[in-house]
């Protein structure tokens, strides 16, 4: 018979020591169960109101009325973007309920971001039978200028055939150059 070697040996004993031992505590104690109502106590007024509490939402003054948080919450940081350097591309895509709008630029820096189309009426509707937009994205100052296909972005926007009824022409406008759809 051929024995084994002094390291196997070692290995078997010291996981069957770990396996004796793991098991040693297990049966004295039990893991504590309580029913649905056996935690309950009678607490004070104060502590159960201070409990209904959360932290984390502000109090809302009442001087302020009932549609001041609705207010604030429409109160966006305004837009930062500057008009993005040239149009390379603009085209419709069909789409369910109208078409999309999407417009390829190029910007001076890589690193542009928060890329938009912004309509040049609040609404986006047609002036003389033209729908205006400017792409802007907001550009770091601290970036190099880099090759011309890190510098390029794409943006797209939702244009529904009601507002598409009275329109000619789409203008995309740029900082250098602008594209116009017609339709």
């Amino acid at each position: 018979m051929v024995r084994a070697s002094g390291m196997k040996r070692r290995v078997f004993l010291g996981l069957a020591a770990a396996g004796i031992l793991a098991g040693c505590g297990a049966g004295r104690e039990r893991p504590r169960r309580r029913g649905l109502f056996s935690g309950r106590r009678a607490r004070r007024a104060a502590e159960a109101e201070a409990a209904n509490t959360n932290p984390l939402i502000p109090k809302r003054d009442e001087e302020e009325g009932i549609f001041a948080s609705m207010q604030r919450r429409r109160r966006d940081p305004p837009y930062e973007g500057t008009p993005v350097a040239a149009i390379t591309n603009a085209e419709l895509k069909p789409a369910s309920g109208g078409v999309l709008l999407r417009v390829e630029g190029l910007t001076l820096r890589e690193g542009a971001f928060n890329v938009r189309l912004i309509p040049d009426q609040p609404e986006g509707e047609a002036i003389n039978g033209v729908i205006g937009y400017e792409l802007r994205a907001e550009q770091p100052e601290d970036t190099p200028q880099g090759p011309e296909r890190a510098r390029k972005i794409l943006a797209a926007v939702f244009i529904s055939r009601k507002k598409l009824r009275g329109a000619r022409e789409i203008r995309v406008r740029g900082g250098q150059n602008e594209r116009v759809i017609r339709l």
